[in-house]
């Protein structure tokens, strides 16, 4: 099925309509970010606000918000 097909049961919205090709390099930002604040968050002496199993959580959950909520609100300063 080409996405200008619509699904057999009807109307797919405007969803279908995006080419994943184009969001590939957001989606590969977003995953490299996650894994630099988990790689910041491993190595930290300290962290602010949260313990560290919760900014983790935040992290995982919440991307690409919650690797940048860590790294400006979570991070000790250095």
């Amino acid at each position: 099925m080409s996405l200008a097909q619509a699904p057999p049961g009807g109307y797919a919205g405007p969803i279908m309509d995006i080419d994943l090709r184009a969001l590939a390099p957001l989606l590969l930002l977003a995953a490299a970010l996650a894994v630099y604040a988990l790689v910041d968050l491993v190595r930290a002496p300290a962290v602010r606000y949260l313990p560290k199993w919760a900014w983790a959580l935040v992290c995982v959950l919440s991307m690409p918000l919650g690797p940048l909520a860590y790294l400006t609100l979570g991070r000790a300063p250095r």
